[in-house]
């Protein structure tokens, strides 16, 4: 019991001894925080001297930097108009010699004839009906509808767009024997058998096409061809050269489109 005792008793005393040294810290502590907050205090002013006169020396600079600036704004313009000048005069020059060239090489004492409205009218490109290598049919004045000469042209039109079509059709025939193949690979075999689908149904719509054309050519044959299966009216020249095969002028054609979509 007595060593238990003793031995509580020094352990108060330790605990006494601990709380006295920290309190003689904490005292020392206080003594020197005024110091340390005067020391602070002298850092942040030495700081705020040192940034006053960063900017007071900065300050100067740029008073002379702002001054400077419209002067080199100005510098800058005047080189780009300088440069436009330059540019300018070069094209005025070139245009000159290009003048001076075609008037050596013009005979002397003629001017250079000018077109006339005829001639620019003649010289621009013509409308291109189906088949490209025939020119359009040019009108004369007083000229007979449906004449021998409009005739003959459009007879012209139509077997070269039969030859084209027929052209095509051995083309594709030879190109799908050619081509035919057994693919081992199942998504080769469905692209080749969806070309030649493809190829099937314009071939067929081609084929229909040179049906119209041979009942065309049979109506130039009996003096048929160019007149509405309609109203009986001249369905035009210019119509017939764009669509060779039309069989209606353009009110009953128009008409009878406005009839499919009233039906759909």
């Amino acid at each position: 019991m007595a060593t238990k005792k003793k031995a509580a008793k020094t352990k108060t005393k330790a605990k006494k001894k601990a709380v006295a040294k920290k309190a003689v810290a904490r005292k020392a502590t206080a003594k020197k925080a005024p110091a340390r907050k005067a020391a602070t205090k002298k850092t942040a002013a030495k700081k705020t001297v040192v940034k006053k006169k960063a900017v007071a020396k900065k300050a100067p600079v740029k008073k002379a930097a702002a001054k400077k600036a419209p002067a080199k704004k100005k510098a800058a313009a005047k080189k780009k108009a300088v440069v436009k000048k330059k540019a300018v005069t070069k094209k005025k020059t070139v245009a000159k010699k290009k003048t001076a060239v075609k008037k050596k090489a013009a005979p002397a004492g003629k001017k250079p004839a000018r077109k006339s409205a005829a001639a620019k009218r003649v010289s621009a490109p013509a409308p291109v009906g189906p088949v490209p290598g025939i020119a359009p049919y040019k009108e004369k004045r007083g000229e007979e509808y449906m004449g021998p000469e409009q005739v003959e042209h459009f007879r012209k039109i139509l077997n070269a767009w039969k030859r084209e079509l027929m052209e095509e059709v051995d083309r594709t025939v030879h190109h799908m024997q050619d081509e035919a193949a057994n693919f081992p690979d199942p998504n080769d075999r469905a692209t080749q058998e969806s070309e030649f689908s493809m190829e099937l149904r314009t071939r067929d719509r081609e084929r229909k096409l040179i049906k119209k054309i041979d009942e065309s050519l049979l109506k130039l044959d009996n003096d048929e061809y160019g007149y509405c299966e309609a109203c009986g009216v001249e369905i035009g020249i210019r119509r017939l050269e764009a669509r060779p095969t039309a069989t209606l002028c353009i009110d009953c054609k128009t008409l009878d489109e406005i009839r499919e979509k009233q039906r759909a």
